[in-house]
């Protein structure tokens, strides 16, 4: 990514560029999978940061080198897998998406032959996998510069903060008003939303 560039063409936005100037530039982890991410966000739903990183330890350490694997996964009993503190339907979802892997062949695959909304249909017709569990595994694991995740409370919040929009309308209209501010934004609205988090949290 070319930070400067990302930087000047955000900073357009008179109530972004504030943003931009005061907080550090987001840094991405090479090391994550399409699938290591999916099941980490499934163990993580509902969870606080803490408990969350708890258990997914603990499922890490039932693999070799605390490696995931898919095969291994399913070859695991439910009983297994709630022994690491892990939810009978948490257990059963992350089945699903290690036999939906195997199935497609999706372990290997080059992701960026699929644009963004391929991956969302694709990865979301797996039970317990949502639309947003998919947007942030674009965002922070496939780097897709152009998400907007208008599902997403922390960002509606965010807006709601910066831009003065009215949270309480109708979902429809709250997002097209979403789509309209971050228009500006593109292609670059994953790095914008990233700053708007991070705004968000810097005010608690």
């Amino acid at each position: 990514m070319e930070v400067k560039l990302i930087k000047t063409h955000l900073s357009k936005d008179p109530l972004l560029a504030p943003l931009i100037n005061a907080l550090e530039f987001p840094v991405f982890d090479p090391n994550r999978t399409v699938f290591s991410s999916l099941i980490s966000s499934i163990v993580s739903q509902q969870l606080s940061v803490k408990a969350a990183a708890t258990i997914h330890g603990r499922f890490l350490d039932l693999f070799p080198d605390q490696q995931l694997d898919a095969e291994r996964i399913l070859a695991f009993d439910l009983t297994d897998l709630r022994a690491v503190g892990l939810s009978r339907q948490k257990s059963t979802y992350i089945q699903n998406v290690a036999e939906y892997f195997l199935e497609h062949k999706l372990m290997d695959v080059d992701w960026e032959v699929y644009s963004d909304h391929e991956i969302i249909e694709l990865l979301t017709q797996i039970k317990g996998v949502g639309k947003w569990t998919v947007e942030m595994v674009l965002m922070f694991t496939l780097y897709r510069s152009n998400i907007l995740p208008v599902d997403d409370l922390g960002i509606q919040q965010a807006f709601a903060g910066l831009y003065k929009i009215d949270l309480s309308q109708k979902k429809k209209t709250l997002f097209a008003e979403m789509e309209r501010i971050s228009k500006p934004w593109e292609p670059y609205r994953s790095i914008a939303c990233i700053y708007l988090w991070r705004w968000k949290d810097s005010l608690n």
